[in-house]
């Protein structure tokens, strides 16, 4: 596995043709040796799970009110909760008073605010599905 600096991702559809272009690559990643599955629909249990690294969650990103991010903290209940994408959950603060779980998103730098996006930390299933 290499360091995503040194291969980055690049979507599109190539078909069974891409040419795997790692060789010569030395960078490479830390492999995860154990992990631990967090209770949906508890808040709380995320941002404790959180605490102990990036959390791997899923989401719904097919609304235009995620899809057009570029700053703040979403907390647009138009953003749904069926679940059709999957990110990774990195830190929370708060902003302006709202709560908040910091998402790195998978679409590049150019998307959001650098990449990231602020999703509202709400009870139950949670803004966009993420609890």
């Amino acid at each position: 596995m290499f360091l995503e600096e040194v291969y980055p991702y690049t979507s599109g559809n190539f078909g069974l043709k891409k040419a795997c272009a790692s060789a010569g690559l030395t960078a490479t990643s830390v492999i995860s040796t154990s992990y631990r599955a967090v209770t949906p629909n508890f808040p709380n249990r995320l941002l404790n799970a959180i605490d102990n690294g990036p959390v791997s969650v899923a989401i719904q990103a097919d609304q235009t009110v995620f899809q057009n991010y570029t700053s703040g903290v979403l907390t647009s209940t138009a953003c749904g909760t069926d679940l059709d994408h999957a990110v990774t959950a990195v830190g929370y603060g708060t902003e302006s008073g709202v709560e908040y779980i910091l998402v790195k998103n998978s679409w590049g730098t150019t998307w959001g605010d650098g990449g990231y996006i602020k999703i509202a930390s709400t009870s139950g299933a949670g803004t966009c599905g993420i609890n």
